[in-house]
């Protein structure tokens, strides 16, 4: 996961759009997603601004599909916070697509291969 040829601009949005899933994700708590650790990892945004996929890793990972299925039900009311959040930087809020972030799980079963 890189933004190679993405544009200043581009890499700017996504780190503001991070940050502020990322916090309001926080305040939701962890209950919300049973128990599980919701991290956003990356933000990749579309050269016109208007999708974003939000990259996250959740912890532990058994509870991932129960997190993921509820941040996409959540999405609608996530976006309206969103927009709040940006409404002065950016003309559109992107719509937002989820990906899990796999590379924590991965990085874990090269530790257990290596641990034989």
């Amino acid at each position: 996961m890189d933004n190679k040829g993405a544009s200043t601009r581009q890499l700017k949005v996504a780190r503001e759009i991070q940050r502020d899933l990322a916090e309001i994700i926080r305040s939701k708590g962890m209950a919300v997603f049973s128990g599980a650790m919701v991290t956003v990892s990356e933000v990749r945004i579309s050269p016109d601004l208007s999708i974003a996929k939000v990259y996250v890793s959740i912890f532990p990972s058994d509870k991932a599909e129960g997190a993921m299925k509820k941040l996409r039900e959540d999405t609608k009311a996530i976006r309206g916070e969103l927009g709040r959040k940006v409404a002065s930087q950016l003309r559109i809020v992107p719509e937002l697509d989820w990906y899990l972030d796999s590379s924590l799980d991965y990085a874990e079963h090269i530790e257990e291969l290596l641990k034989k």
